[in-house]
């Protein structure tokens, strides 16, 4: 029996899958080349290259932005899944100690606002270390590193606490924060949305309060500032949150609408004793995401 005989396959590289998965990622070329370090030129010929070699168009390109096409689609996985094995066997003989679980703890607004991109940006560089996370109060995060059953924590203080050991990254400003002609910050007692005693930003929020002797109720409790700002939202209550949450139907209000003026408080970062150099390589991760925020 005769078999059709043809030459071997091509072979995708690993330089132009990068750029791939980056403009696929950011959706536009001049991002993607800042991001592989690459001119917009380069970037160009790279997609041209790898469209010709696959005989299929990858991208759908307009003046603005541009967006996968089904084969693009279809190419992405294999990209991400050949990529993350090339930085899988590549770590194995280049970065041997580089393994192991590292424990890691944020309180919620840190998780949802932060470790994402650094989880992601860490899994790049060291595939074969686990991330193991757990959201929960500041104090609980930081007892559990002291006591060896957690490897870091970020936590939340306010601005003239003692860190505890800790490392502060960054400074944030808590506001009162309404909904947009919302009137739940006239009411007697003020109507508040927070949670437990343990939360800074309500130990604040009830100092200044008390101060200012005016009257307030809990009319919210929750751990998740999703949650806080659904009842912001429906102008059932008002919240003492960061600056950095005020966005979209949420204002920020202050002493001109008759509430005082809240405090800063810190995004701190605490380490294991004795910590190992995945725990070290994490940490230095969450340093890098905080200085490019700033």
């Amino acid at each position: 029996m005769n078999m059709m005989l043809r030459h071997a396959l091509p072979l995708l590289e690993m330089d132009i899958l990068k750029t791939f998965v980056a403009i696929a990622e950011t959706g536009n070329f001049t991002t993607a080349a800042e991001t592989v370090y690459r001119t917009p030129s380069a970037v160009s010929m790279q997609i041209k290259k790898l469209e010709e070699m696959l005989g299929c168009v990858l991208f759908l390109r307009d003046a603005r932005s541009v967006s996968l096409t089904p084969n693009g689609e279809l190419l992405l996985g294999y990209a991400r899944r050949l990529l993350a094995l090339n930085n899988e066997a590549v770590s194995r003989f280049l970065l041997p100690d580089m393994n192991g679980v590292v424990r890691v703890g944020a309180p919620e607004d840190i998780g949802e606002r932060i470790l994402p991109e650094v989880l992601k940006r860490f899994a790049e560089s060291y595939p074969n270390v686990t991330v193991d996370v757990m959201i929960g109060n500041s104090s609980t995060l930081r007892k559990r590193v002291e006591e060896h059953r957690m490897d870091i924590a970020l936590f939340n203080s306010m601005a003239g606490e003692n860190s505890g050991g800790g490392e502060i990254l960054v400074s944030e400003k808590l506001v009162w924060t309404g909904t947009k002609c919302g009137t739940a910050h006239t009411r007697d007692p003020l109507p508040i949305s927070m949670w437990e005693d343990g939360c800074v930003w309500r130990a604040d929020a009830v100092e200044k309060l008390s101060r200012a002797g005016r009257k307030f109720r809990v009319a919210f409790l929750s751990a998740h500032t999703t949650g806080q700002r659904a009842a912001i939202q429906a102008d059932l209550a008002i919240a003492p949150l960061p600056r950095y949450l005020v966005q979209g139907d949420l204002v920020a209000l202050g002493e001109s609408n008759g509430l005082p003026e809240l405090g800063h408080y810190h995004i701190g970062l605490q380490v294991i004793d004795n910590a190992s150099p995945p725990v070290l390589a994490v940490a230095d991760h969450v340093r890098a995401a905080f200085v490019a925020l700033q």
